[in-house]
């Protein structure tokens, strides 16, 4: 075991590629798989907007945050709250976020084996003349077969691993900013499908006419937790993405740009979906299926749907491995600078570790579903204990660290490139993270207790 060498220290080349990785790493599933159906369940507009909110007066100032925080030490996850606060426990956060970013990537590679196994059928024409019935039962059927799953989950896993082991420049920057362009590319394709089949303006409304009589606290908070979540807050993912933004770069630019495109990527997923819901009668609640089940059944009645439901597919997985990369870099960084294993030693070992854990995620959906507790089977422990617990807690605890922990100075100093560029909401920014950012962050974390 070797001492990492930080002066050789990979960075990304381009602020393009800050970009393309980072707002790669915040579209993903979130956006495509679960930002449509969330916004569904909650009625559609009015839930838009309180997503949009969130992202600009929480969701951005939290990112901001954690770049700088990354940036000011050049440190992954845990090892930058080690260098920052040497001698204080600050460093758990930076646990937490690696262990949550390893169940994450083992749920996560579950789901995205599914999108694989849809992108085989859809190339295969294998929805042609399922009834949404048989569609439904077909779903459940390969959901829970087990080894089938399993294969794809592991393909997935090789595929995102393929990418991390040649590091951040020639792996991961390089791949984002060739995948990025072509998921933008390919939603644009089946945006303009969408609103273009008859009955689409329906679908619309639901999405951009809001009716805030059906704003609830609950909705508020979906909301907030879904801009969370969509944005990769607290997981540790920010903070190693920041570690390799170079010093010149404006990451105040940066963090606008990546919040920017990922929102546009949700309202563009919704306007894809929602419009083609409608137009052939179909619930727009129609909840986690609505991706593999739904968007199948209504690909059989639409004119060239075999074209689009692979266009689909490869959209869907592009996302996910932009994603899975970015989650799997959280684990590789803390086990290359901390540990001191090489890149390639760092990489086999972390993704055949989450990819055992994954395999009894996959399974618990099938044949081992018995493997569960309070009727939670190992999957819906590891979402639940991420999403709910570590994810809210270090994102909590992050705004804490750079809003009442580092100095003013400090956190300024980053921000502006040591004064180089203007901080314009300096001001409103610090606000923000000292008050209204905890708040927020504290309700989502009791309304995933169950407290509220």
């Amino acid at each position: 075991m070797g001492k990492f060498d930080f002066s050789k220290r990979d960075s990304f080349g381009s602020k393009f590629g800050v970009i393309a990785a980072a707002a790669g790493s915040a579209v993903g599933l979130g956006n495509i798989w679960r930002f449509p159906y969330v916004a569904g369940e909650n009625g559609g507009a009015a839930f838009l907007i309180i997503y949009v909110l969130a992202i600009i007066i929480i969701g951005m100032p939290v990112m901001l945050s954690e770049f700088a925080i990354g940036r000011m030490a050049q440190r992954n996850a845990f090892g930058a709250f080690r260098k920052l606060a040497p001698g204080k426990p600050w460093y758990l956060i930076g646990v937490m976020g690696i262990l949550g970013a390893f169940m994450i990537l083992a749920f996560y590679s579950t789901v995205a084996g599914w999108t694989v196994e849809y992108l085989v059928q859809s190339v295969g024409n294998s929805f042609k003349g399922q009834s949404a019935t048989e569609l439904e039962a077909s779903f459940e059927a390969f959901r829970t077969s087990g080894t089938h799953p399993v294969m794809w989950q592991l393909i997935f896993m090789v595929l995102t691993a393929g990418i991390v082991v040649f590091g951040v420049k020639r792996g991961i920057e390089k791949y984002t900013k060739i995948l990025m362009p072509i998921l933008l590319l390919i939603i644009i394709i089946m945006v303009v499908r969408s609103v273009t089949l008859p009955g689409s303006g329906e679908g619309l409304a639901f999405l951009f006419a809001p009716d805030f009589s059906k704003i609830t606290d609950t909705e508020v908070l979906e909301a907030l937790g879904q801009a969370f979540f969509s944005m990769s807050i607290g997981m540790g993912v920010l903070i190693t993405y920041g570690s390799y933004i170079r010093k010149n770069d404006n990451i105040g630019n940066s963090a606008a740009a990546i919040s920017g495109a990922d929102t546009l990527i949700a309202i563009l997923s919704g306007v894809a979906i929602f419009p083609a819901v409608f137009a052939f009668g179909i619930e727009p609640t129609a909840g986690p299926g609505l991706v593999f089940i739904t968007l199948p059944s209504i690909f059989n009645s639409m004119p060239a749907g075999h074209f689009f439901a692979i266009l689909f597919f490869v959209l869907l997985l592009i996302a996910a491995l932009t994603s899975s990369i970015s989650v799997l870099e959280v684990v590789v960084a803390y086990a290359t600078e901390q540990l001191g294993w090489h890149r390639r030693k760092a990489t086999l070992i972390a993704a055949v570790t989450i990819a055992a854990v994954g395999v009894l995620c996959t399974m618990s959906q099938g044949p081992w579903d018995h493997l569960s507790a309070y009727d939670k089977n190992v999957f819906d422990w590891l979402e639940w204990t991420s999403a709910n617990l570590l994810l809210p807690l270090g994102g909590f605890l992050i705004v804490i660290f750079a809003g009442w922990f580092l100095s003013r100075q400090q956190v300024k100093d980053e921000i502006t490139n040591q004064g180089t560029t203007k901080a314009v909401l300096f001001e409103a920014y610090l606000f923000i993270i000292r008050f209204i950012a905890p708040i927020a962050i504290g309700l989502v974390f009791l309304f995933g207790l169950g407290v509220l």
